[in-house]
């Protein structure tokens, strides 16, 4: 694989992540920097685990509050919301 250097600026805090990543890894920084920018690109456009965890809360609390009703009943009130809809809905006086 043909390499080309490059120049970011980062910031301390950033820095240190990347030496002491390069250390526990025993790889040099340039391969944890591609690895991480290889990961990080196949994660676009997929939930974080905090945005995934977020929904399954929303999620959770809003299905119990779906009305349990039978099915006939909601059959009924969908008619009823059609026979209104083909009246011409309100009418003013």
């Amino acid at each position: 694989m043909a390499t080309c250097k490059v120049t970011f600026t980062l910031d301390q805090a950033t820095v240190t992540r990347l030496e002491e990543a390069a250390l526990r890894l025993t790889r040099p920084k340039s391969q944890v920097v591609r690895e991480a920018i290889l990961e990080y690109y196949e994660r676009i456009g997929r939930l974080s685990e905090r945005e995934r965890l977020s929904l399954l809360g929303a999620f959770d609390s809003l299905v119990p509050r779906i009305p349990a009703r039978d099915a006939s009943e909601v059959e009924r009130e969908i008619r009823s919301v059609r026979r209104s809809r083909r009246l011409g809905g309100r009418r003013s006086s």
